[in-house]
C-alpha cells in the first residue's frame, strides 16, 4: 500500500499537459526548440520526406524537447532544494544537464544536414 492516491489514467495526462505548458512558459529555449521544430517539420512535408525519413526527424525532435525538459526539471529540483544558493556541485549538475541539451540538439542539426541535405542535393 502507497500513502499516495493513485492517479488514475485520465490525471495521469492531466498532469503531464500542465507540466508542458508549465515548461513552455517557464522557458525562453523550449519555446524557441519547438518554434524550430515547428519550421522543421513544416519543411519536411513540403518536401515531401518519406515515411523513415519523418520518423527520424520526430526522433531526434524529440530528444532535443525531452533533454531540455530534463534540464529544466534538475534545474527546478536542484534550485528548490538548495534554495537558490550558489554550491560548486549544483553549479556542475547544471552544466552537465545543459550539455547534454548541447549534444542532443548538436546531433539534431547534423541529421537535419543530412537529411535536407540529401533532398536538396537530389533536387
Amino acid at each position: 500500500m502507497t500513502k499516495f492516491k493513485s492517479q488514475g489514467f485520465h490525471n495521469t495526462f492531466k498532469n503531464a499537459r500542465k507540466g508542458f505548458r508549465l515548461v513552455l512558459k517557464s522557458e525562453l529555449n523550449i519555446r524557441i526548440h519547438v518554434a524550430v521544430a515547428t519550421l522543421v517539420v513544416f519543411t519536411a512535408l513540403c518536401m515531401k520526406f518519406s515515411a523513415m525519413e519523418f520518423c527520424l526527424l520526430l526522433f531526434v525532435i524529440g530528444l532535443v524537447i525531452v533533454a531540455e525538459m530534463l534540464n529544466t526539471a534538475i534545474e527546478f529540483t536542484l534550485d528548490s532544494i538548495y534554495h537558490n544558493k550558489y554550491s560548486r556541485m549544483v553549479g556542475m549538475a547544471k552544466d552537465i544537464s545543459a550539455g547534454a541539451v548541447m549534444f542532443a540538439t548538436i546531433i539534431s542539426v547534423l541529421v537535419g544536414i543530412i537529411l535536407f541535405g540529401s533532398k536538396i542535393i537530389g533536387i
